[in-house]
């Protein structure tokens, strides 16, 4: 079992869920992040004031799944969610020791 998290654009959202769905991941959790990578913020103006934006609004994708489809999952997301562009994100992918669906008490696989 693979623990997938993705730090994309928002605007991509949309997109990579629907690519995630075409690859039979079942379902996600999306949070609205901020922070900052190699772009280390940007400036903007504001009402005639110029001002630094250090941090940049990104959306976390994490998804649970069995191992035979994690490849194609990170694949999925990567070429969805690319632009070419500095800022595009990240994928991280981890091992899942134990996994449990607490309304039926399934384990592992069978859980997710």
């Amino acid at each position: 079992m693979k623990f997938i998290i993705a730090i994309i654009q928002p605007f991509k959202l949309e997109d990579v869920r629907e690519a995630l769905n075409a690859v039979g991941v079942g379902g996600m959790t999306v949070t609205e992040v901020k922070g900052y990578g190699h772009q280390r913020g940007h400036t903007e103006i504001y009402r005639g004031a110029e001002y630094e934006v250090k941090f940049v609004p990104k959306v976390k994708i994490e998804v649970a799944l069995p191992e035979d489809r994690a490849d194609a999952a990170i694949r999925a997301i990567a070429e969805t969610a690319r632009t070419g562009k500095i800022g595009d994100g990240k994928v991280f992918a981890f091992d899942i020791g134990r996994a449990m669906r607490i309304r039926t008490g399934e384990m592992d696989e069978t859980a997710i």
